[in-house]
């Protein structure tokens, strides 16, 4: 006589209210949250799945899609909570907005549109080739984060909510008029160190811009397979990925160096508190992913830092 199968019965509550939204009765014990979350959108049909945060404790962490409902630390009458995560939008159009908006923006500040300046027809470029320079790695920057969106990164979450996207264009877009605005002005002023100081910043962005990359395709490499399942990203052949060695976030470092050399090489103020709030956000996520490694794994590498080699 084959053993008789246990059900689960499963209790979703507001995360604020505490009051009971939805009672699932007969819940299979090998059913996942992803299962949990599409018979909560039966009950409610305008909280699609993506909208959905279920925890485990009011002011926890959102539950994965793939976590099983009989591993979890709950009885046979399983209490979750439920929270509206907003409106939401897929991961690549967050990126291509995102993205878009500076390339075309800092555009029209380079060509020196007659509305931006109150310039007449006679000025419409600068003398100094320095210019024409950052134009180019700030368009390449973003023209590559763009394709890596596109053909290169794999997220493990399917969308974010519109609110963040709104907050994140007004932040890349309103920096990019800033900077484009002093660094294509008719009276900016090249750097201190001339040539030298340029060439010695392109050669330092072009180098944070391929390890930036080459540490993205090492990444998108673990999930080949579409697997969400975390795993420790170890450097590979390609010297760019080495920095693995001392690091848990090689693309945030050289993301950083990449601007870092963009200040150097353009001698401008605001491109250097930009350089700076980066570095802050950053290294924020960096240590984020870095302690999640650390209690996901016990094996995982003890000489590795955040953000900065034996550093931060």
């Amino acid at each position: 006589m084959g053993s008789r199968v246990t059900f689960f019965e499963v209790e979703i509550l507001d995360w604020k209210t505490k009051q009971q939204l939805c009672f699932l009765d007969k819940v299979e014990p090998c059913a996942t949250i992803s299962d949990i979350r599409l018979m909560f959108h039966k009950s409610y049909p305008k909280w699609y799945p993506a909208r959905q945060s279920i925890r485990l404790d009011p002011k926890g962490k959102s539950l994965r899609d793939e976590e099983i409902l009989q591993h979890l630390p709950v009885g046979t009458t399983a209490t979750l909570y439920f929270k509206d995560l907003g409106p939401q939008i897929g991961w690549t159009m967050v990126f291509l907005t995102e993205y878009a908006g500076p390339l075309f923006i800092y555009f029209l500040f380079y060509f020196r549109m007659p509305f931006v300046y109150g310039l007449d027809d006679k000025i419409t470029s600068s003398p100094h080739p320095v210019v024409n320079l950052a134009c180019i790695c700030h368009s390449f920057h973003y023209i590559k984060r763009l394709i890596e969106t596109i053909f290169v990164h794999r997220f493990s979450h399917g969308t974010m909510p519109l609110r963040n996207i709104i907050k994140n264009c007004f932040y890349y877009w309103g920096f990019a008029a800033w900077l484009a605005y002093y660094i294509n002005h008719p009276l900016y002023t090249p750097p201190s160190y001339g040539q030298k100081q340029i060439n010695f910043a392109v050669i330092m962005f072009l180098i944070c811009e391929a390890g930036n990359f080459s540490i993205h395709v090492a990444l998108s490499d673990l999930r080949r397979d579409g697997s969400k399942i975390r795993k420790i990203p170890y450097p590979t052949k390609n010297p760019f990925t080495w920095l693995f060695f001392f690091v848990s976030c090689p693309n945030y470092t050289y993301e950083v160096g990449a601007w870092i050399s963009f200040t150097i090489m353009t001698q401008c103020v605001p491109v250097g508190l930009f350089t700076f709030l980066c570095f802050i956000q950053m290294t924020v996520w960096a240590k984020d992913k870095h302690y999640t490694y650390v209690r996901e794994f016990k094996d995982y590498p003890s000489l590795r830092m955040p953000i900065i080699p034996f550093f931060l």
